[in-house]
């Protein structure tokens, strides 16, 4: 087997196995976040590489079940959410 090909396919192998380390995300956050918005109540959870990302995510997925329009969805994402659970896995 020709050289460029031992180390096309080392480097194929390298790429496959970062891609792969960092899409699972060992150090991710795992949050739940419950918003209350024009007298529903929804909880969702979504993880992410920090707190933020995830608790921003989980609010999204949150107001996406209580709204019906753009503008609720804007009043929405605008809405502190009542609850926040985070923790690391």
């Amino acid at each position: 087997m020709p050289k460029a090909g031992v180390v096309g396919g080392i480097f194929g192998l390298l790429l496959v196995g970062a891609i792969v380390y960092f899409s699972l995300g060992f150090d991710q956050q795992r949050c739940e976040v419950c918003m209350d918005f024009q007298g529903r109540t929804q909880c969702r959870t979504a993880s992410g590489a920090n707190e933020h990302t995830a608790v921003q995510t989980a609010k999204d997925n949150a107001c996406s079940y209580l709204v019906h329009s753009k503008t609720e969805g804007f009043l929405c994402s605008q809405t502190p959410p009542a609850r926040v659970t985070c923790q690391a896995h």
